[in-house]
């Protein structure tokens, strides 16, 4: 605890109007609404307050997480040690003087998307209806309906693990399936991103949203907590349909549930646990192993448990 507090202190020092949250339950942070409590949870609110909260966290030997909109990951019941650190203050779009979109890594995909249409630009439609942030997305690489952040992505500014900012430019971020190159480095924060998109129709641009909008609506569980596509796409399949398959469809551990409208998604019917979806998790992994011999590999990061 006398760490903590220390850890506080040097915080405020650094960033006076930062804010600084003890014991906050993660299950408010996450798109699954499950989760304990972080030690710790900093929101700062500009770059630079960035910058210096993990400078601090890296002198006193805290370990963190760096998390935007919580919509890719399922934390333990026990929470997390040490701080979380939630970009989603920072979450400044604008178009810049080359033409290129460039968002913070807090912004929200469907804040971004908007500001394209509003500027004539095409190319980030697909993003609309995703519930992450710029720099989540950029990190694994976010993808929907044909449309990945692999194609627009023109550079990123991060933070290494020493606090020096960087920028990678195109090919550099090494993007694949769900991937990118902060995958392999997990000691980088993304701070920021420029989507190189294309001039385009607004009023076009706005009818290919909405007509996405409404697929997801007609195909998935949105109005239950869920990290979308539990799954990841395994090669010459379709995770869901291998689900709906195996029976599963509307199979329940405790809270979680395999969704009865996308076999895709697992959600949380209310009150699950991190343990229920776990086993949850396991138990749709292993039916569709035993019945297809396909092994379904985890799209969700599973943290702390």
């Amino acid at each position: 605890m006398d760490h903590i507090n220390a850890c506080i202190a040097a915080l405020r020092d650094a960033a006076p109007d930062i804010d600084i949250m003890e014991d906050e339950p993660m299950s408010r942070h996450t798109t699954f609404a499950i989760g304990g409590p972080a030690d710790l949870f900093v929101q700062p609110k500009t770059r630079c307050e960035l910058a210096d909260t993990l400078d601090v966290l890296r002198q006193m030997e805290i370990s963190f997480l760096v998390l935007g909109n919580g919509s890719n990951i399922l934390v333990s019941d026990a929470g997390i040690r040490g701080a979380v650190v939630c970009t989603t203050e920072l979450d400044e779009v604008r178009v810049g003087d080359d033409g290129a979109l460039v968002a913070e890594a807090g912004a929200l995909l469907g804040r971004v998307a908007r500001r394209a249409q509003r500027a004539g630009l095409t190319g980030v439609e697909f993003a609309g209806g995703i519930p992450g942030s710029l720099g989540g997305a950029v990190f694994m690489n976010a993808g929907a309906y044909d449309g990945q952040m692999a194609g627009v992505v023109k550079w990123t500014e991060y933070l290494d693990e020493f606090g020096a900012l960087h920028t990678l430019c195109g090919q550099e971020h090494d993007f694949g399936y769900r991937r990118s190159a902060f995958r392999d480095h997990p000691n980088w924060t993304i701070v920021r991103a420029a989507l190189c998109l294309q001039p385009g129709d607004p009023a076009a641009i706005l009818d290919r949203m909405n007509d996405l909008a409404q697929r997801r609506r007609d195909k998935q569980p949105l109005n239950f907590p869920s990290a979308g596509s539990t799954f990841k796409r395994p090669e010459g399949y379709f995770a869901g349909k291998l689900i709906e398959q195996a029976g599963l469809k509307g199979v329940s551990v405790g809270g979680a549930q395999v969704s009865e409208k996308h076999a895709g998604f697992l959600i949380n019917r209310g009150g699950a646990t991190c343990d229920d979806m776990l086993r949850l998790i396991e138990l749709v992994q292993q039916r569709v192993q035993e019945q297809f011999g396909v092994k379904l590999e985890c799209e969700v990061r599973i943290i702390g448990a």
